[in-house]
């Protein structure tokens, strides 16, 4: 009271600046709210939004873009042609800091979650934005060649309710053992949380029903590659990708898994340029959504990788997880690490992991034709519990 006394306006003038602070304060805290916003206008998720998934999309397209010319500047500091790039430097002065995985890196981000799918080790795949497969009716996913174990076909059954499994194996004979018995031997296999979009965190959905899982996978003894030779004298019967979604009825694949000992390059160069139409420049947009690939280096030069995988990105795919096969390297310790695992996602039109946005007009529109009688054969059947298929 006795400074209020002896400095009244003073005082006055403190309390008025102090009660606007206060006020001021109140209606405008200092630092934004953490709460989702209520503008209808922008979404959290809408297209327009930065958070939305054609931003994700177009913002990974540019961090690719971006590693193309570090590529280019790296061919030319230790090249500078890539005719003159080692796939391994040799162990000797100067000592070149990179190998040939430097070049391909998964700059492409994925634009939902990236799960590794099926057990740990030799055999689980990285897989981007199994969420998007769980409720998807026309689901279509292949797998190529022999699989370490089951146990990514397994989970990825099990995990969606209507995906169609296809696995296409020459050295088999049936179903892999491993499609029923891997639900029994992971903890909590058979168990995922709800899609979000439910609201539902802590429920958890249980789709594992080891009759209903097999019933939706189908299997053929057929060697892939870049050429077809089917006909009756013809072992192992051997077909191209584009012939086989021909005899099954297929227009597109959402999930294309490949494990070829080698034969990736030209099975892969067959499916991009199956006709005089499509070359290295001009490849056509793969009727695929996301395809996991292991890459076999042996006897490889680099300019040849290059070019198949540049004629890849043309086509619309881009890496966005990579995986060194370690297990390869720790039996194989005299020889370069030459096996590596990508996941690609198809950029180039429009799929169920990147929405309808598109980055290049796809010219892959329709189903493939229908090939000439005499080549058809019935499409694939579902299996029984003990892997033998009916007609």
């Amino acid at each position: 009271m006795l400074f209020f006394r002896r400095y009244p306006r003073f005082t006055l003038l403190l309390s008025f600046l102090l009660t606007a602070s206060l006020l001021l304060l109140l209606t405008h805290p200092p630092f934004p709210s953490l709460q989702p916003s209520s503008d209808p206008a922008r979404p959290l998720n809408s297209p327009t939004s930065s958070q939305g998934l054609a931003a994700r999309v177009l913002r990974a397209e540019r961090a690719y873009q971006k590693m193309l010319l570090g590529r280019d500047a790296l061919i030319a500091k230790v090249g500078p042609t890539p005719h003159n790039v080692a796939l391994f430097p040799p162990d000797r002065e100067p000592w070149p800091p990179y190998t040939v995985w430097d070049f391909f890196p998964p700059a492409f981000f994925c634009p939902h979650e990236l799960e590794r799918v099926g057990e740990l080790g030799d055999g689980g795949k990285w897989l981007c934005g199994l969420s998007q497969l769980q409720e998807k009716e026309d689901c279509v996913v292949y797998s190529v060649g022999p699989p370490a174990d089951a146990s990514f076909e397994a989970e990825l059954l099990a995990r969606t309710r209507h995906c169609q499994l296809f696995i296409f194996d020459h050295t088999a004979s049936a179903l892999p053992r491993g499609l029923s018995t891997h639900a029994t031997s992971s903890a909590g296999f058979d168990e995922f949380y709800a899609p979000l979009d439910t609201l539902n965190y802590d429920n958890k959905l249980d789709y594992w029903d080891s009759r209903h899982t097999l019933q939706r996978a189908h299997f053929k003894p057929y060697r892939i590659a870049g050429f077809d030779a089917h006909g009756a004298g013809d072992t192992p019967k051997t077909y191209t990708l584009e012939a086989l979604m021909r005899q099954n009825g297929h227009s597109h694949i959402d999930v294309l898994k490949i494990d070829l000992e080698g034969w990736e390059f030209d099975t892969l160069k067959t499916f991009l340029m199956p006709g005089p139409e499509y070359t290295d420049e001009r490849p056509r947009v793969p009727p695929v959504s996301q395809m996991l690939l292991e890459l076999h280096l042996w006897n490889r030069e680099f300019s040849d990788l290059l070019n198949w995988w540049s004629t890849l990105e043309r086509a619309g795919l881009r890496a966005v997880a990579r995986e060194p096969n370690l297990v390869y390297q720790n039996y194989n310790r005299m020889q370069g690490a030459e096996l590596a695992e990508y996941t690609f996602l198809n950029v180039a039109g429009p799929n169920v992991f990147i929405s309808d946005e598109v980055l290049v007009p796809s010219p892959f529109t329709a189903p493939l034709p229908a090939p000439p009688p005499e080549a058809s054969e019935p499409p694939l059947m579902p299996a029984h519990e003990d892997g033998e298929h009916v007609r």
